[in-house]
């Protein structure tokens, strides 16, 4: 299995972004479901695990989902062998971001996040956001703090531009950012030599475009309206459908020649392309989790990377958003 660095730890180099398992993908799994599924996970060789305190839902009681109890519930009995990551700094109101990345929330929040995770230190704490109200070197220092306490291991800063990294890493070393990449989201490839320079760890959200890519869902899909995000993504449109359908076209095809899935020629593309991308995509199904975890093991040349970047570049691929 391969493994890539974060910070000082070496973790699997495909993660499991767990979000889905309670927020965003429908309505939240049952817990002991959703344990489950991150045992399973684990089982299968991924050694780390991406959740935050704001991917909520509500179960069918009435009772507030929390990701970080699922997350924390099943990797309690091999604490010492995963990195937990979880995220602070935003909150969900009237479908929109609520940022608040002052020190005295931050440090309400790592203890909201300790005890939801049933451990006494988070491995990598991420800022999910950056606040406009809140100078990168102010949260720094806070996290400074936390790792001086032990609270936490390392930090960092999920949608960062250089800027903000350059001067919140001069404070307290960033140890990883989390943005948004994919072969239909491309505008960070604009940081790659920053992170370079810096060893830091690029972690891909949304590496597979929110499922787009895997090829697997057509004009007719549906979904949850409401619980789903997905319902409300312009991919998943008749134009978008349209606009995409050459890409989708170019992973089959892919796919088709390397004895791969179109998800995994998705995730192989980004692992590589860099040695410091980590993708962290999630499913609640067992068969997605290891078709997944498998991507590791297709291989591309630089040659053959080459020639999708130049297909990608000559297509008309819109910006498409999501969560």
């Amino acid at each position: 299995m391969e493994k890539r660095k974060i910070g000082k730890s070496m973790v699997s180099a495909i993660g499991l972004g767990c979000m889905g398992i309670t927020h965003a993908s429908g309505a939240p799994m049952d817990i002991e479901d959703g344990v489950n599924v991150v045992k399973q996970a684990y089982d299968m060789g991924y050694t780390l695990f991406d959740t935050a305190e704001c991917y909520t839902g509500i179960y069918k009681d009435g009772t507030i989902a929390y990701n970080e109890e699922v997350v924390g519930k099943a990797l309690q009995p091999v604490r010492e062998k995963v990195m937990i990551a979880t995220k602070f700094g935003v909150k969900h109101g009237n479908g929109t971001l609520l940022l608040d990345s002052r020190p005295e929330t931050i440090r309400r929040a790592v203890e909201g996040s300790l005890k939801r995770l049933h451990t006494d230190y988070i491995d990598l704490y991420y800022q999910h956001r950056m606040d406009p109200a809140v100078e990168p070197e102010e949260v720094a220092e806070t996290m400074a703090e936390l790792i001086k306490e032990g609270k936490i291991r390392s930090w960092g800063i999920s949608e960062s531009n250089e800027e903000y990294l350059r001067r919140a890493h001069a404070v307290c070393p960033v140890a990883a950012i989390q943005n948004r990449y994919s072969m239909m989201a491309r505008w960070h490839e604009k940081l790659f030599p920053v992170v370079e320079e810096l060893g830091i760890a690029y972690v891909a959200f949304s590496p597979m475009a929110n499922g787009f890519l895997t090829g697997r869902y057509h004009r007719d899909s549906v979904f949850e309206n409401g619980t789903d995000y997905r319902s409300d993504m312009p991919q998943y449109t008749e134009e978008g459908f349209t606009k995409g359908q050459e890409l989708l076209e170019l992973l089959h095809n892919l796919a088709e020649k390397k004895g791969a899935t179109p998800a995994q020629i998705s995730l192989a593309w980004m692992l590589c392309k860099k040695p410091f991308i980590i993708p962290i995509p999630g499913s609640r199904k067992t068969e997605r989790l290891k078709e997944n975890f498998d991507a590791m093991y297709v291989s591309l040349t630089e040659k053959e990377i080459a020639d999708i970047d130049k297909k990608l570049d000559a297509m008309k691929i819109p910006v498409f958003g999501g969560h």
